[in-house]
């Protein structure tokens, strides 16, 4: 089967991969109809992390082609959602609701596990893992939300939850990527009655509004925790959304977030370094967040996706094929999208 295949930092190539076949009676195998590119594959293309050699790619929606003999809750033929990592769905970590955790589990595209960036994917612990998508018909609209929820949707939900976002809170997302613009719709979802986006791209800045963004912020460093404590009266935010990584990034969430307050930090930390007692006991502010257990979230996103309630799908705004995926990924890497979206079936 073709597939996206990392070589080394900066060099992505299609080629040849082993078919996707049923090795363990609880795995499923998934012919995939879209992918996309994420944050985090950047990380491992601009050679900032570190990343085997082989299969790439942990975002994918498809159709189930097989099932092993002890799957059960989805067949042949069911149109699905796969969350990024994989889970038996029992274990102490997903009894707690943290998926991502899995003592049994792990992420595809990674340790040999076939990469959501190819034609089909053998899906290990397929029953706890893969939400199946009711009806049929689905439009290109709302395929393009369905995929969001693989990953981006939920990560950006997990900042805005692990953050406490509740009904009339003043919120800031620090990021205006995927997952920060996801994190905008997730904390007007939960009821935030101020969102403050910070960022400086005007077609950013546009689809944060959309999505619900009540303030912008186009500074960074300093001068973005200025402007957000003169917007908050000296006050800071209820809750801080970290969704880039960057040391930056985190000392500006922390920087704005009131003390009592809690930040939500979700995006993958590179040159990350808090100062603990200064920043976080002295000042009473919590840090949550982490890999988001996204097999937990899309059931309930799922059903806003489908009744139109959310569109976080309008984060895709570049696209190709499987055969072209470089420049899905030169696109992101050159910052002209904000999440490129890869067709490489049909339903």
């Amino acid at each position: 089967m073709r597939a996206a295949i990392f070589n080394e930092p900066r060099s992505i190539s299609v080629g040849e991969r082993p078919d996707a076949a049923i090795a363990e009676p609880t795995d499923a195998v998934v012919r995939v109809v879209l992918a996309c590119v994420c944050g985090s594959d950047l990380w491992y293309y601009r050679g900032e992390s570190p990343h085997a050699l082989g299969p790439i790619g942990h975002e994918f929606i498809g159709v189930v082609e097989q099932v092993g003999a002890e799957v059960s809750g989805v067949a042949s033929g069911d149109f699905v959602v796969a969350p990024f990592t994989y889970c038996d769905g029992t274990c102490a970590h997903c009894r707690a609701g943290v998926t991502s955790q899995c003592v049994a589990g792990g992420s595809f595209g990674n340790h040999g596990i076939d990469g959501g960036q190819g034609e089909a994917v053998r899906v290990p612990l397929a029953s706890s893992t893969l939400v199946l998508v009711p009806g049929s018909g689905h439009s290109d609209e709302t395929m393009r939300s369905l995929l969001t929820l693989s990953d981006v949707m939920c990560a950006g939900h997990h900042a805005a939850v692990s953050a406490g976002v509740t009904r009339d809170s003043v919120v800031a997302v620090v990021g205006d990527g995927a997952v920060g613009l996801c994190a905008v719709i997730a904390a007007r979802r939960l009821g935030a009655a101020r969102i403050i986006a910070l960022s400086r791209n005007p077609a950013r800045q546009q689809i944060a509004r959309s999505f619900g963004a009540t303030d912008i912020i186009a500074e960074r460093g300093d001068a973005a925790t200025e402007a957000i404590l003169e917007l908050t009266h000296g006050v800071g935010v209820d809750a801080a959304l970290e969704c880039v990584g960057t040391g930056q990034s985190v000392a500006t969430a922390l920087a704005i977030a009131r003390p009592g307050s809690t930040v939500g930090v979700v995006g993958a930390p590179h040159g990350v370094d808090v100062p603990i007692i200064d920043v976080i006991v002295y000042r009473n502010i919590g840090l949550r967040g982490g890999v988001a257990p996204a097999r937990i979230y899309i059931p309930e996103l799922l059903d806003d996706v489908l009744y139109g309630r959310i569109n976080p799908g309008r984060v895709f705004d570049f696209e190709t094929d499987l055969k072209d995926i470089v420049k899905a990924y030169d696109a992101m890497d050159e910052r002209r999208a904000i999440k490129s979206l890869v067709r490489v079936g049909t339903l």
